[in-house]
This record gives C-alpha cells, sequence and structure tokens, in this order.
C-alpha cells in the first residue's frame, strides 16, 4: 500500500450527516457548516454518503451535487472518501464508471445486504469493485444492517488486493478484530465502525475510527483518538467515558436521527431527516438535551 494513503485514512474519518431544510432539500449551508466544524475540530477526513449521511435517500442528482460541493467547500484541506457500495455488484460497477473522481481519495464500500450472499460471493464482488475503482477501496463490514458478517478470513483473502487498504469494523466483535490486527499485512487498516469502541480497537492495532460523534463533538473525538493512537490511554478513556451518556441515544430510534437532533439543540443544523427514517420523539430530544447538558458541563 501506499504509504500516502495510509497516512490520509489514519485518525478520524468524519462521517458526515447530510442536513435537509423542512422541504427536504439539501441545506448546503449547513452542510458548510459541518464541514468547517469538523475541520477546525481537528478531524483528519471527511467520509460523504456513509450510513449518516442517508445515501439511501438520495438521488444520483443529489448525490453528484453534494460531492462537488463538499469538495469545493474542502478546497483540499482534508483527504475525502466517499460510500460507494451495495448489493447489485454490476450496478456498483456502472457507478463507479459514471462517477468522478477527482478530489477524491479512496471509497467506502459496504458488504452486500439483503441478497446473503456467501464468503465467496462476498469475496468476488469486492474484487470486482477493486479491480474497476480508480482510487482506495476501504471495505465496510456492519452485520448488524446486511444480515451478514464478513468473517475474518475473507477479509484476509481481500487484504492481499494492492486496491484494498483497509475495513471499518462495525460488527462489535473485537476478538474478530483482533484476528485482523494480528493477521492482515501490517500495512492493511484496520478501522473503528462503532464510536465507543475506538479507544479499544486502537488498544489492538486500529488506526482510528470513522465515527458520526465528531459531527457534534469532532474536537473531543478527534482528541480522544489522537490519544489513543500516541499510548496516552489516560487522557483516551476521559474522553471515551464522557460519550457513554449520549451515544446510545443517537441510534434509539435510527441513525442519524439522533445526531440530527443534537445538532438542532446546538444550533447547528436543523433535524429533518427522509422517510422512512422520522424525526426524533419528544422523549427521545429530551433524554439527548439532558445527556448533552451534562456532557458540556463536564467539557466546560
Amino acid at each position: 500500500m501506499n504509504s500516502d494513503i495510509k497516512t490520509k485514512f489514519t485518525g478520524t474519518g468524519l462521517a458526515l450527516i447530510t442536513p435537509f431544510t423542512s422541504n427536504l432539500s439539501v441545506d448546503f449551508p449547513a452542510l458548510e457548516r459541518l464541514i468547517d466544524r469538523g475541520i477546525k475540530g481537528g478531524v483528519e477526513y471527511l467520509v460523504v454518503f456513509g450510513t449518516t449521511g442517508e445515501p439511501v435517500t438520495l438521488t444520483k442528482a443529489e448525490k453528484k451535487e453534494i460531492l462537488e460541493f463538499v469538495l469545493k467547500t474542502n478546497n483540499k484541506r482534508l483527504p475525502v472518501m466517499i460510500g460507494l457500495g451495495g448489493n447489485n455488484t454490476l450496478e456498483v460497477l456502472e457507478t463507479i464508471t459514471a462517477t468522478d473522481f477527482t478530489g477524491v481519495d479512496g471509497i467506502l464500500s459496504v458488504c452486500p445486504y439483503y441478497s446473503k450472499p456467501s464468503q465467496e460471493g462476498v469475496y468476488r464482488h469486492y474484487v470486482a469493485i477493486a479491480d474497476a475503482c480508480p482510487v482506495a477501496v476501504m471495505l465496510y463490514n456492519i452485520p448488524g444492517r446486511t444480515g451478514i458478517n464478513m468473517n475474518v478470513n475473507t477479509i484476509l483473502r481481500l487484504a492481499a488486493h494492492k486496491n484494498i487498504i483497509g475495513v471499518k469494523e462495525a460488527s462489535g466483535d473485537l476478538t474478530q478484530c483482533m484476528e485482523i490486527a494480528k493477521s492482515a499485512p501490517k500495512d492493511f487498516l484496520l478501522v473503528a465502525g462503532d464510536d465507543l469502541l475506538s479507544v479499544p480497537m486502537i488498544a489492538i492495532g486500529a488506526s482510528g475510527s470513522v465515527a458520526v460523534l465528531p459531527n457534534l463533538f469532532p474536537d473531543t473525538f478527534s482528541e480522544m483518538v489522537r490519544s489513543a493512537l500516541k499510548g496516552d490511554f489516560v487522557i483516551a478513556r476521559k474522553l471515551l467515558y464522557s460519550f457513554t451518556e449520549i451515544n446510545p441515544l443517537l441510534y434509539a430510534e435510527g441513525n442519524p436521527v439522533g445526531a440530527k437532533a443534537v445538532l438542532k439543540l446546538m444550533g447547528i443544523t436543523e433535524n429533518f431527516v427522509r422517510l422512512p427514517l422520522a424525526e426524533a420523539s419528544e422523549s427521545l430530544t429530551l433524554s439527548l438535551e439532558k445527556a448533552l447538558n451534562k456532557l458540556e458541563s463536564v467539557k466546560a
């Protein structure tokens, strides 16, 4: 692997939300605020069209416009990774062919969902993508959403491909993560896909995290990750524990419902989401507000 690519995707990846206005069009001024806030807060790279960005409810035209806007706003300040995957391999390949990758440093490609392919099917799916993609490919294992786990064997087979640089691991299985860290090539990136497992995963060899929390607290979260990468787990643990109350609430009614509710409470964006997601309930909003106030008082 090119060492420059490894450096680009080490640390905190901000999994950007897609802000919407009240008529559910993309709120570009709010998106600009989020990008600038994340960069100022110290994140190391931007991830567009991750789960948090609600990509399944964005049109192709919207995705093109959003990507162009992110690249222009970012203005080469940070590396950019885009979510590009699916369960129809041919359609993913067509999307790759149709995408202008100018200014894009890599893709995050989710394990094929719903179809529940065999491990051999998963392997061939990713090889086809990696062979066709002009930029680096990061695997994304998230069994809770896809219905299947991409196992260690498959990940290690794919790690041998010259264009596959790592895996975002959101299985929640630390034993599986340890096996990957132990057996993968030393330049293969193991990236935390669960915000609260970022510090434990770095302790066993992960290179950082692609996370939701940096939308809300980019400075604190990126400091936590950098502290862990430096081996300062006293600071990393302290910062991690500050998130333990608010983090589960972010997902109680679906992602990014909770995150958008908090951003509205903070006065940064509105909280509108597209169906089938619905805005946070009153009870969840009250719980989030309580957790936010507690967290901010601790930070103060």
